[in-house]
């Protein structure tokens, strides 16, 4: 095992994970609704690519406040904005905003832990499995991009067409490109088909079916099926039928536990992205 190459792979998935909650929370907004373009206490997003890039702590919340700042109340997500610190007790002769409070550093506005490791987790995964082939580059590039996506779904039951659509592009061109590449372990012709049989197959779901199927899944099977395609029918089966056995599994857990119906919604997208990923491990080793 390379042990380089796994570093690298953490190292990655480190970076690109930390990029992920402030995109999540923008994205985590309903069908009818605009992204959010700034946090809970009103402060407009800044930095790379229009601000969808960029730490988790609001750098505007850090200033300093007054004993009169007013608390904000809290966010869409269900955070506590920032909030002016505790001052020393109103005096008759001062004014409000003559009692300066210290600077504090911005409270996050979104969960910024889980969404990291867990992209750290599969590059590490994805990469021991693969080794140093070309495809290895398409699923470290893939992968911030996935999780990003599961954690949109679960909190809003949504996928987004900026993040589905650009995927299967995404990774149609990059198997592409690795398919010209000396050393590669799958085929190109399988993986376009895979995508159109995974997304016709959700297509078909959502047609018999459209209140139990979304059509960001049927979008997001485009890239999946392109992905576990890569590696083989065998391999798309086993993707494909993993994500309805983790999904039914979740679902029978929360009805036995009673918190949740027979007919109670579950985000579908997580269950399929580990359903793939679990696919693209054991395609990877059996190619090794």
């Amino acid at each position: 095992m390379d042990v380089a190459l796994l570093a690298l792979a953490a190292a990655w998935g480190a970076f690109a994970g930390a990029l992920i909650p402030r995109a999540a929370y923008r994205f985590a907004v309903e069908p009818e609704e605009e992204w959010r373009a700034a946090c809970p206490a009103g402060h407009p997003f800044t930095g790379p690519f229009g601000g969808w890039l960029g730490p988790v702590r609001c750098t505007a919340c850090r200033t300093p406040a007054t004993t009169a700042t007013a608390e904000v109340p809290p966010g869409p997500t269900g955070f506590e904005g920032p909030t002016a610190p505790p001052g020393p007790a109103h005096h008759p002769a001062a004014a409000p905003s003559e009692t300066a409070a210290p600077a504090r550093p911005g409270r996050a506005y979104a969960p910024g832990v889980l969404a990291p490791v867990v992209t750290v987790l599969a590059c590490v995964a994805l990469a021991a499995a693969t080794g140093a082939r070309p495809e290895l580059l398409c699923w470290l590039l893939l992968a911030p991009v996935a999780v990003l996506l599961a954690v949109v779904d679960r909190r809003v039951h949504r996928l987004p067409d900026p993040l589905t659509l650009p995927l299967a592009a995404a990774a149609v061109l990059l198997l592409g490109g690795a398919a010209l590449l000396p050393g590669h372990a799958g085929s190109w012709t399988s993986a376009l088909l895979g995508g159109a049989a995974l997304g016709g197959f959700y297509l078909l779901l959502f047609l018999i079916n459209p209140s139990g199927m979304g059509f960001g899944d049927v979008k997001l099977a485009l890239a999946l099926g392109a992905a576990l395609g890569w590696y083989g029918w065998a391999v798309l089966f086993l993707g494909g039928f993993a994500g309805f056995l983790f999904g039914a599994a979740y679902g029978l857990g929360l009805v036995l536990l009673r918190r949740a119906g027979r007919k109670t919604g579950i985000p579908f997208g997580p269950f399929m992205l580990a359903g793939a990923l679990s696919g693209l491990l054991l395609g990877a080793l059996a190619a090794a």
